[in-house]
């Protein structure tokens, strides 16, 4: 990723490792979990534990439910050194105190170095807008597995 926030592409955070298709949770603090125990065995990430903590206390303080179905849960951490994302796709829709009430078929979490807030603005703006996108939305809830949820947002973001 270049130094200009403007040039990112959200292909610049994912591969297929960071898709959980399906993921399995029934509530958001399962979801929540279960994205954070994904990037503990597929990251370099220390301290999962520290940085679910974190994650689920900016939750608390208003729902990261942005409507439409998707949630961007997110916090921003001194102990990691780049923007982190992975993507989950639910099994089954969960109540997430949504803005529009209505519940949650896709989490995008994103994890942010404390010095990278324009990156992690940038970043959060990516997701919004592919999601707002009702063909891709529909096309993401119906993935199957991560490689063709990864090559869905590959094909929408090139």
């Amino acid at each position: 990723m270049s130094g200009n926030p403007n040039s990112m592409s959200i292909l610049d955070l994912i591969t297929a490792e960071s898709m959980v298709v399906p993921l399995a949770a029934t509530d958001k603090q399962q979801a929540i979990d279960n994205l954070m125990d994904h990037l503990g065995t597929t990251s370099n990430l220390k301290d999962i534990e520290e940085l679910k903590h974190l994650v689920w206390t900016r939750e608390n303080q208003r729902s990261t439910g942005i409507g439409n179905g998707l949630a961007i849960p997110h916090g921003k951490c001194d102990s990691i050194s780049k923007l982190v994302l992975v993507i989950g796709v639910l099994e089954e829709p969960i109540e997430f105190d949504s803005v529009d009430g209505k519940p949650v078929k896709m989490i995008a979490l994103l994890l942010s170095p404390c010095d990278q807030i324009a990156e992690h603005i940038q970043a959060l703006g990516k997701i919004s807008r592919l999601m707002n996108d009702e063909g891709f939305r529909n096309s993401a809830y119906g993935c199957q597995s991560p490689e063709q949820l990864f090559e869905l947002i590959k094909a929408t973001s090139e």
